[in-house]
């Protein structure tokens, strides 16, 4: 289960951007603290403690305890905001916890026995659909992270929620389906071609744009080639006989 750890907060009497921005040229980030029926409270904590808190993972779903002047505050962090050119950290909202208070967190997944899945050892991919699961749980029993156990999983297969054993108290926020935590899909195999297969396209095809019109500028000089050759040739029979013959000379004196 999570372990609580304890971070010093100060009390801020300035509220607003001036007041954040006072806070934060002293290596202090701004925050405040709200929930379990009171009324919120601007604080100021040391920048360095609460990014070494972010550097070890699961800073959302982890319980704090703050102590600020003498007295100590049960929270878990809520939001994180941070600047979005230099990406140092510039506020931080608390939740308070009271005692027996059970709250909304989100727990990672860790998935065990890969080696033993059969559909993983033959070529199969894992695919993740979730990565967390949002539980509600006891403030104080938050789990580290939840099993699943991929051992026997073939191709094709999947594991749902109702698959995992979860702590007493623990129920996800999800209760009206059983939904997916990962499946084993398979790799897409690529048809291969079938010899000759190309070629038929090709003899099948309809011809290009060019193509079509190369059987018709034939068609055109072929056309033209025959009336040259009709004009350069003797004339048709029918055209030589309707020519008159010339009369001899001499032809009229004779009848005389």
């Amino acid at each position: 289960m999570a372990q609580v750890s304890e971070i010093k907060a100060y009390a801020r009497p300035r509220a607003g951007k001036g007041g954040a921005r006072a806070v934060r040229r002293q290596a202090q980030v701004p925050g405040i603290i709200y929930g379990d029926g009171r009324a919120p409270e601007n604080i100021a904590l040391n920048t360095n403690e609460v990014v070494n808190l972010m550097n070890r993972g699961r800073f959302l779903s982890t319980v704090l305890d703050l102590e600020i002047d003498g007295a100590r505050t049960r929270v878990i962090p809520r939001e994180v905001q941070l600047d979005p050119v230099s990406d140092k950290l510039v506020h931080v909202d608390f939740q308070r916890v009271g005692a027996g208070a059970r709250i909304r967190v989100n727990v990672p997944v860790k998935f065990m026995n890969e080696s033993l899945s059969p559909g993983l050892k033959r070529g199969g991919v894992l695919n993740i659909v979730r990565h967390d699961i949002e539980v509600t749980c006891p403030a104080d029993a938050i789990p580290d992270h939840f099993e699943v156990n991929l051992e026997g999983l073939e191709i094709g297969r999947s594991v749902h929620i109702s698959a995992v054993k979860l702590p007493d108290g623990v129920k996800p926020t999800i209760l009206n389906r059983d939904f997916t935590i990962c499946t084993v899909a398979g790799h897409k195999l690529e048809e291969e071609p079938v010899p000759g297969a190309e070629a038929a396209a090709a003899e099948g095809a309809a011809p290009a744009e060019g193509e079509a019109a190369a059987p018709a500028a034939e068609a055109g000089e072929a056309k033209a080639a025959g009336g040259k050759e009709a004009a350069g040739g003797k004339a048709p029979a029918g055209k030589e006989a309707a020519k008159p013959a010339a009369a001899k000379p001499g032809a009229d004196k004779g009848k005389k």
